[in-house]
């Protein structure tokens, strides 16, 4: 099976686990595990807890015990670049997402990235994952809160502490409590009982390689500046989980299940408010970066690199299991091309390799229902770049994909002219970009080489299962450089309104023609009253451009 059907299979995989068990994080990194190259694992069962702290103890000294051996192969010289390089090359002066900052100091990195024990890393997310199952928390409250009664009401109050082979893990009261989290490098872990509480920072990288919160009530505000924290990691392993109230999440860069050469995950429920700007929200660079929100109205903001996005090595994933939700990212960075207006975006579903250093990852976003609604800028959306792919899927509701973001990042008046180069269901540069909507009368629209467009021996699709749907943007099935568009939809009366609908381009500029072959595009739509501009009409049948172009409309049979 090529690697590229081996990420598609993956990412159904994911769905198809996340939609038999929503709770349940560990499938979902056992699945990306094994569809990334490392070894299948199976899911033991939780035992019943005699002691939930000490059930708590041995995760977390469990994941200790998995980082040491994944950084192990780590020489001290490697350790160093890292540490001086390895923020700096892919995020902290990076502005155009095609690539690193600096080509030969991005590939030192990833050189060294690549030594890191990865299935050691996948032990250590599972053993964190463990303290994230529903019923294992639900277990871990009504013990602690029975054993600490007398105490859990103290205001800013730690009614417990214990020692652990990994550091110290604190106990917080239910009070409003302030957790200044850099102040207290010896902790590796905090349990809060409940309250509104506050958490300021936290970083974790090689000064403090693990880092656990749990907070298992109240309206909670986590604020920082720092790279690597609410459930972010340089060279590390963080987790935040989050159980109900209104949360609010603002953070800048690596943060929000995200992760350079680690882990990061955040698992959430409630009405949640995510604030950052870049590679935050379930993204990842030789890693798992993983955030799971369960339920509620949520907010999704971000400027680039984001919201579910595979750099080299990684899985990024955002999943968002109910609700209806806003997703923004866009609005800040260059865009990247000279010759058009706009701003660069690279989030939201998106497998990004950098052009000149590495290949790509996996980048999935998945939301489970509701009416959505995306804004995106430049490459964003179901798409893949440079040796790499990216998945976005809704499962229901009547969502709208909006390219370009309406307002500038920090929510004044643009200074770009809308115009999204890149988006929705693309591949560009042999890599693969798959975006699938269930039901839901939806909207999707991109400026140019967008809506199911391929380029440069890529794929992208899209995939659209019912519900009137309106198309804005040229592309709609479109081919070039020997790769494949598909556009398909399964139902409902539909609006096309930009050109080149399942065309394909008979040149193949950049390979010889005789290695690479053709271009093949297809849109193919199944069943309503459909408007596909003046040329095209319904229940007809056609080829476009190249002969590997085709226009298919087909009725749907009568039911017997």
């Amino acid at each position: 099976m090529s690697k590229q059907n081996q990420w598609i299979v993956g990412v159904n995989a994911v769905a198809s686990a996340i939609e038999k068990d929503a709770e349940n994080v560990r499938e979902v990194l056992i699945e990306a595990g094994s569809k990334t190259d490392l070894t299948p694992r199976t899911i033991p069962a939780i035992k019943p807890m005699a002691d939930p702290l000490a059930e708590v103890v041995t995760h977390i000294e469990a994941a200790n015990d998995a980082l040491a051996r994944a950084y192990a192969p780590l020489t001290p010289q490697a350790r160093a670049d890292l540490e001086k390089h390895l923020y700096a090359q892919t995020t902290g002066e990076v502005s155009n997402g095609h690539c690193f900052a600096d080509r030969a100091q991005g590939r030192l990195v990833c050189d060294h990235l690549e030594t890191i024990n990865r299935e050691a890393l996948l032990d250590a997310a599972l053993a964190l994952a463990k303290l994230t199952d529903e019923d294992f928390l639900q277990e871990l409250a009504t013990r602690v809160l029975a054993q600490d009664a007398p105490h859990q009401h103290a205001e800013n109050g730690i009614v417990t502490q214990i020692m652990s082979r990994a550091g110290m893990i604190l106990v917080g009261g239910r009070g409003p409590n302030h957790y200044d989290l850099d102040t207290l490098p010896e902790v590796c872990m905090v349990i809060d009982l409940g309250g509104n509480d506050t958490y300021i920072e936290g970083t974790v990288g090689t000064q403090r390689p693990l880092l656990a919160l749990i907070d298992l009530g109240g309206n909670d505000t986590f604020r920082g500046e720092k790279p690597g924290i609410q459930g972010g990691s340089i060279l590390g392993a963080s987790l935040v989980v989050v159980q109900g109230g209104s949360n609010s999440f603002e953070a800048v860069d690596i943060a929000q299940g995200s992760t350079l050469g680690g882990i990061g995950l955040l698992v959430a429920s409630g009405d949640n408010h995510y604030v950052g700007r870049c590679r935050v929200q379930g993204q990842a660079i030789a890693g798992f970066g993983i955030l799971m929100d369960r339920d509620g109205h949520d907010a999704y903001h971000a400027a680039f690199l984001s919201q579910g996005v595979g750099g080299p090595l990684g899985f990024g994933l955002l999943v968002d299991l109910s609700g209806d939700d806003h997703y923004y990212a866009g609005g800040l960075y260059d865009r990247g091309y000279d010759d058009s207006p706009g701003y660069g975006g690279w989030s939201q579903g998106i497998g990004a390799g950098p052009r000149g250093s590495a290949n790509g990852g996996l980048g999935v976003l998945l939301d489970g229902g509701g009416d959505d609604i995306y804004e995106y800028d430049y490459f964003s959306h179901g798409g893949g770049y440079w040796f790499a792919a990216g998945f976005a899927r809704d499962f229901g509701g009547n969502d709208q994909r909006i390219g370009a973001t309406r307002t500038a990042f920090d929510g004044s008046e643009r200074k770009e002219r809308p115009f999204v180069r890149w988006g929705v269901g693309f591949g560009c540069h042999f890599a693969v970009g798959y975006l699938i909507d269930d039901a839901g009368n939806d909207l999707y629209r991109a400026t140019v080489a967008a809506i199911a467009f391929a380029w440069d021996i890529a794929v992208g699709a899209i995939m659209d299962f019912g519900g009137d749907d309106v198309y804005e943007g040229p592309g709609g099935g479109h081919a070039s450089n020997a790769s494949m568009g598909v556009l398909y939809d399964g139902g409902g009366n539909d609006r096309y309104t930009g050109g080149r609908l399942g065309t394909a381009s008979e040149k193949v500029d950049y390979h010889p023609v005789e290695k690479a072959g053709g271009n093949f595009a297809f849109l193919i739509d199944y069943g309503g009253e459909n408007d596909f501009g003046p040329t095209l009409k319904n229940n007809t049948t056609e080829e476009r451009g190249w002969a590997g172009g085709f226009f298919i409309s087909r009725p749907r049979p009568p039911q017997r």
